[in-house]
Order: structure tokens, then sequence, then C-alpha cells
């Protein structure tokens, strides 16, 4: 049976020097993809910085811009996510839930990862993010793909292998590590950092161990070394290094294995058959940034040469020569008293390979849906308005399936990770803060409320009891209990809160938040806000129906309505209403008297 170690020099050499074929016309290499793409978002050329002439070549960046318009086209924000209960029973629990989820997304800086994510996805078209959970707490991270090393058709039914570099003092540190076994791989193992096509990525003395994690389904043989295990497959990880020597045999060294669940989940923006990655921004542009690169090489070598002063005698031994690669000012041939002129080395069709090059800008453009309109350009004059709204909105029904598909991977990444870590993390009393609209709010309250007036006039009633046993005065026992009257009172004591909720589960039963929810199953939806429509025509609608609702008397619709309008421009809060609308009603003014 190979060894853990042997499996990743063997998944190692496929992947770096592997190429897929899926069709007659069509091979796929992950790994020569994850370069080219890196080379063309940091304007380098793969062929040299130089010509066969050591001229230096130049290079029209065209993917980036473009990479940036998916990147905000399809973003997703944390308030976006949102919990809700399967059952209409369980609705006013999710509500809780969902605190609970915005809470974990606050403390995690899951916004960051959530940024980190929607780039990685419109670079390469795919992500790879990683959970696992560190001291009690779940952390998220998406995985460069520089790093990793997977099958170039299928990721979730192969071995994935992470790369890493640490420096001995990092080694040492992890007390997870066998550090037996890391005190042997530091004496022989140190070696400059290299990436994975083994050339030097950095240049400074700084020395670092190269560790890998290999995750996947194996024997369970690979764990124990018991043969009785041959035929059982789990998930485990191995996180190991090793130093070649010269003969050619390898010093293995295994810092740490065991048993785990899966922690990778890869994404996909619109997914590809037959390959691991999806087609991202950049690669769509990959020969449209070929073409304008050229395009642009030849202007520039036009330009360089006309820029020059060259001159030439009539002397007919001249006549028929190559004037070669010249500098400026050079005299070519000079012979007494034979007249100076000057070479006509003028650019002579520099504007076609200018059209040609605004073409292929113009193809580029059309393969990731980037034109003039969503990129916020100036239209041609005599562009109707109406025209390039429907050419906005038309590029816009990409993004939204790419956004919903990135929705749908968040729903995965819940149910696999996020919400059994939460349900985990519940047995205890904690108290979580939510800030809900009108309707949650209403719903929440429907449960706190009752118990808290309950709670409190029995408070009460112990108190005046006691007073009137001591006393004797039995007016401080308080009158029998009014519903009514005792949440109306509590009621009045939370409108300072506004939209603000803080929940503890004894608000709600005399339990743990575990005990609350052992009964409810978590259902995830990831609300997509379609970011891109026209707020203008968003708010004229909004604004029409609020100035109905308020002519027809009709005000809790149309204070609902007011907190949509002022989420939807973003500046205002409706929070801010809470000062406003905690105030006491005015008095009622008495009726005029009839004569």
């Amino acid at each position: 049976m190979e060894t853990a170690l042997e499996i990743i020099r063997q998944k190692e050499q496929n992947y770096i020097n592997g190429t897929t074929l899926i069709s007659e016309y069509v091979s796929f290499s992950p790994k020569l993809n994850i370069d080219k793409i890196e080379a063309y978002l940091n304007s380098k050329h793969i062929s040299g910085k130089t010509d066969s002439l050591g001229r230096e070549k130049p290079f029209f960046n065209i993917v980036t811009a473009n990479t940036n318009v998916w990147y905000r086209a399809t973003d997703i924000d944390r308030a976006n996510i949102r919990i809700k209960g399967t059952e209409s029973a369980h609705h006013t629990l999710a509500l809780v839930a969902d605190a609970k989820n915005k809470e974990w997304m606050r403390k995690s800086n899951f916004g960051v990862w959530l940024n980190e994510w929607g780039r990685v996805l419109s670079r390469y078209g795919s992500a790879v993010s990683k959970f696992v959970e560190v001291d009690g707490e779940l952390t998220a991270t998406v995985v460069p793909w520089n790093r990793l090393i997977v099958d170039a058709i299928d990721f979730d039914q192969n071995p994935v292998i992470e790369k890493h570099y640490y420096t001995p003092a990092q080694l040492r540190k992890n007390k997870n590590f066998d550090q037996e076994q890391v005190k042997l791989l530091i004496e022989r193992a140190l070696q400059t950092r290299e990436t994975s096509g083994k050339t030097i990525q950095d240049s400074n003395n700084a020395e670092y161990i190269e560790v890998y994690e290999l995750h996947g389904e194996f024997e369970k043989e690979l764990l124990t070394g018991d043969e009785k295990d041959e035929d059982t497959y789990v998930q485990q990880v191995h996180i190991c290094s090793f130093v070649a020597d010269k003969d050619g045999t390898y010093n293995d060294y295994t810092l740490y294995s065991g048993q785990e669940k899966n922690p990778y989940h890869i994404a996909h923006l619109i997914k590809e058959d037959g390959r691991v990655m999806a087609i991202g921004a950049v690669e769509h542009m990959f020969e449209a940034q070929w073409m304008v690169n050229h395009n642009e090489k030849a202007i520039k070598d036009q330009l360089d040469f006309a820029s020059k002063l060259i001159f030439q005698t009539a002397d007919p031994a001249y006549l028929g020569k190559n004037i070669g690669d010249v500098d400026n000012g050079t005299v070519l041939y000079n012979e007494m008293n034979k007249p100076l002129t000057q070479v006509a080395n003028n650019s002579h069709d520099i504007s076609s390979s200018m059209n040609s090059k605004t073409e292929w800008i113009r193809n580029s453009n059309e393969q990731v849906s980037a034109g003039d309109a969503i990129k916020g350009n100036t239209m041609p004059s005599g562009t109707a308005a109406l025209q390039v709204q429907v050419l906005q909105q038309e590029a816009h029904s990409l993004f939204e399936l790419m956004t919903e598909n990135k929705g749908l991977a968040l729903e995965e990444i819940w149910r696999a990770y996020v919400i059994p870590f939460l349900k985990r993390q519940l047995n205890n009393k904690a108290e979580i803060v939510a800030v809900l609209d009108d309707a949650g709010i209403k719903q929440i309250d429907s449960l706190y409320i009752p118990n808290e007036a309950k709670r409190r006039f029995n408070q009460m009633a112990v108190d005046g009891v006691i007073k009137a046993l001591s006393t004797g005065d039995m007016s401080k026992v308080p009158a029998p209990y009014d519903p009514a009257t005792a949440e109306q009172g509590v009621a009045n004591d939370m409108k300072p809160l506004g939209n603000n909720r803080y929940f503890k589960p004894d608000d709600i039963s005399e339990a743990t938040w575990k005990e609350v929810f052992k009964d409810m199953e978590w259902d995830v939806e990831v609300e997509i806000t379609n970011e891109q429509n026209d707020k203008t025509a968003n708010l004229g609608t909004l604004s029409t129906v609020f100035t109905d609702l308020a002519n027809m008397g009709d005000i809790s619709n149309a204070r609902l309505v007011l907190s949509k309008i002022l989420e939807e421009t973003g500046t205002f809060s409706p929070m801010e209403l809470v000062s406003v609308s905690t105030q006491p009603p005015a008095a009622p003014q008495p009726a005029p008297q009839t004569q």
C-alpha cells in the first residue's frame, strides 16, 4: 500500500506535468491555466519581457478592468444571508436563529471572507474554501489556487493537497504536530521557499520548510497500519513533509494524521463539464489579451523607429544595403563631398494596428459582458437613454445568474459547516443582539412581552404580599393580573430600543439555546438582492405607494414602505427614526363646540 507521502509525490508530478484531454481539440492543465491567469493579472508576458531582437514588449492590460466588473456585479454582502424555518411554527424562532447567525458572521469577520471569495471567483471562475474549527471558533479561509494540487477533472471525489511553507519556529509552536518528527525535519529540510514549479519565489534568506496537507477518503489502514482496515474507507488528513537526498531517495516525516470531516468546498460562477475549474473573466480574454499586446507591440516598434534621426549619403556604394539596427542620429555612410539625406523612417500604417487592437478590445468586452453601459462609460452621441437601460439590463442578466450560483453555493456551505457549528455552540444562555424590521419585531415581541409581563407581575405580587404581611397594609397587594395593561407597560419600556432586540433563552423559555432549538431544523435562504436594479425607478415606485397609503390613512403599511425607501437609499437608516417614533403621542385636541 502506498504511504501518504508517496501519494503526495505522485499527485504533485501528475499535476505539474499532466494535461487532461477534454475533447479532440481541447486540453486542460490546471497549473498552466493558473500560471497564465496570474501572469496576465500582473501584466506579465508568459513568453518573456523581450522579443528575439531584445526589444521590450509592452503589456496593454485589458483583463483587470473587466475582472473588476465581474467582481462588483456579483457581489454578495453579509446582509444578504438570513436563516428561516422550514415550518410555519418555527418562523418566530428562526428570527432568533438568524440573530445568532449574524452574531457569528460579525465575530468571525465573515464579510472579509465574502469579499475575498468573490474576488477569486471573478478571476478564476471557481474558488476553494476551507472551514476549520480552531479553539472553538469556526474559521473560513479562501485557499489560493497556486497552493493547491487537485485533480484536473473532479474536485470532490479526489484527494486535495495543500502546500504550506513554515519557519522552524512555526513548526515548533504548533502543539498538534509530532515534535519529535518536527525536530528531525528541521535538521534536514531547511530550504528556500519555492513555487510549485520548483523556482525561487522570493530572494530573502528566510529558511522555510515545505509542508503538505493531504485530505481525502483512503483506506483506514493508511492511518492504523492494520491490514484488517484495508476495506474500510474514511475521510482523513495527513500533514507531512519530505527531503530528497542526492541519490534519489526520500526522508519522510509525518507531523500529524487523523480522521476528519472534509474541510474543503468548491464554488463555481458557471460550472464547466470536464474540468475542475470554471472559466473566469481572465481566461475568457486569453486570446484577446494576446492580440492586443501583439498590436501594441507593432505600434511601439514603429514609433520607436520613427522617433530616430537617421541619415544616409547618396553614394552608390550604399545602394541596396539594409540600414540595420541604428541609434538616434546615426549616419549610415558618408563620403567626402557627398550630400547627407534623412532616411524615410516615418511610421507608415499605425492606424491598421490601432483598429485591430480596438476590435480585439471590443471582442473581449463581448466575451465577458462588460460593455460601456455596465462599465459606466459615456455612450456614443445620439444613443437613446432607453437603449442604454436595455443594454445595461441585458448585460446584467448573466451576472444575475452568476450571483444566483454564488447564493446556492453559500446555502451548501451553511448546511455543511455553519449550521452544525452553531448548533454545537448553542448549549448556553448567552445574550445575543439583533436588528430586526417591523415585522420581525412584532414576531419576537409576541414571544417576549407576555412572558416578561408575567414575570414582572409575579415579582411585584411577591414583593407586595411580603410588605403587606410585614406592615399589615393590604393596599400593597397588587390588583389581579391584567394582561393588556401589563403587556402594554413592557411594550412601552421597549420602545427606546427601536429596532434592536436583546435575547436570552430565559426570555422565551426556561432553557438553553440548545433546548430551544432542539426540534427545529434550520433552512438557509441566501437572499440575493439585485443591486444593479435602477434605484431611481424603484424609489419612484415606492414613493408613489407611500403617498397613496398615507392618503388612505394606512399608517402601519406606510411606515413599512418608508423603511424600504430609507433602506434603498442607503444614506439614512430606519433606526434613526427611533427618537421620533418613540415620542409619546400628542394629547388629542377637544372637538370644537358648535353653537
